[in-house]
């Protein structure tokens, strides 16, 4: 059995859909279409109205959200070491802490993560994910590569939705890749993605985009998703 992030590798250049975006009244039927179009990540935003002035979703949302597809769990949230377990057990394959909410023991988090066994499928563990905020120098991450899978750099800020792609971020992908060398860690860029910027995001250095309402825009998700994907070389 793979793990998921030999799934995530082999995947790679992907994205991971935004539930958030989509119709929340029709939710299992919006999932359905992004999976006909051939997604295979769900990405959940948890804000906790502390580290973001937004509050959004919790372990009981994620675990209800019946998908055989990964789940991607963004915490943007305060303390996340005494919550982890919660969103384990909900279901996460992906879970990604910010590196600003726990300066002082973000290593020992990810440690925690890497302890955990993965609810849906024991075999294939959980990518343990840390991000950066626009304003975090990218050599914060240097010292929890060894702890980390997945490395997720932010091109807005955290909290707002419709927020443009912050120019910067190109320079910033650029460092990250530097940082990361040849280790086998993903690199994600989660913001402002739209119809017009994924492929050049994909060109800078992205393995993974995270991208919301340019799929669920309330009219054609499945289309949308199709799009994206192209966007990335998938479906040409």
């Amino acid at each position: 059995m793979a793990s998921v992030l030999q799934m995530l590798r082999a995947s790679a250049p992907t994205i991971s859909v935004g539930v958030l975006t989509a119709d929340l009244m029709n939710l299992g039927d919006q999932v359905r279409l992004v999976e006909e179009a051939g997604v295979s990540i769900l990405h959940f935003d948890v804000m906790d109205g502390c580290f973001c002035p937004s509050m959004t979703v919790g372990p009981p949302f994620i675990k209800g959200v019946k998908t055989g597809l990964l789940k991607d769990v963004h915490l943007m949230i305060s303390d996340p070491l005494t919550k982890i377990p919660d969103y384990v057990a909900a279901g996460a394959d992906i879970l990604t802490v910010h590196i600003e909410c726990e300066p002082t023991h973000i290593h020992r988090v990810l440690q925690s993560i890497g302890k955990m066994t993965n609810t849906n499928d024991s075999e294939r563990g959980i990518a343990r994910g840390v991000a950066l905020n626009p304003g975090t120098p990218v050599g914060c991450i240097e010292p929890l590569l060894d702890q980390t899978d997945v490395v997720t750099l932010l091109a807005i800020n955290p909290g707002w939705s419709g927020q443009k792609f912050i120019p910067s971020t190109a320079e910033r992908i650029i460092q990250a890749r530097t940082l990361i060398g040849d280790r086998d860690i993903l690199l994600c860029v989660d913001g402002g993605i739209t119809k017009d910027n994924i492929s050049d995001t994909v060109a800078m250095g992205a393995d993974m985009v995270v991208t919301g309402s340019a799929v669920f825009d309330g009219r054609t998700p499945k289309e949308n998703a199709e799009y994206m994907l192209a966007g990335l070389g998938r479906n040409k």
